[in-house]
């Protein structure tokens, strides 16, 4: 079980920093767009729709971290299962067809855990994003 603790730990840690330097590289690049942004409705939808494919892609990135450890750690068949795996627990779905063997079961549910605080900050970062858009356009009107 502490091998299971400290792998837990440690794809717990590097999903935050995959997330944070993800987050503040799109961070960034939003700061220099909201200009342009608020313009009119098209260039602020368009803006919408990039960030919401960043932050997919973060998250898949993510996904993808645990995966290749489950796949490395021969906790599952093969990498598309692993994948699968993966995706379904980090976004809570859950659906119970593909298991961890039980000595890495623990994987499992601090996985699902990482995925909510992680799309949660995500969320967070999203509303910020079209508040602050909403702001500067009140401002130009």
């Amino acid at each position: 079980m502490s091998n299971e603790l400290i792998a837990a730990s440690l794809l717990l840690a590097l999903t935050v920093m995959v997330h944070s330097v993800g987050m503040m590289a799109l961070f960034r690049w939003v700061m220099r767009s909201l200009g342009i942004a608020a313009s009119g409705f098209w260039p602020a939808a368009w803006l919408v729709i990039r960030i919401a494919y960043g932050l997919v892609a973060i998250h898949l990135i993510e996904i993808a971290v645990w995966a290749i450890y489950y796949w490395r750690q021969e906790c599952l068949p093969d990498l598309e299962s692993s994948f699968y795996f993966s995706g379904v627990t980090y976004t809570t779905v859950g659906y119970g067809d593909i298991v961890l063997p039980e000595h890495w079961r623990l994987l499992g549910p601090v996985e699902g855990l990482t995925g909510i605080l992680m799309c949660g900050l995500s969320t967070g970062f999203f509303f910020a994003t079209l508040s602050r858009l909403y702001a500067i356009q009140q401002k130009g009107t």
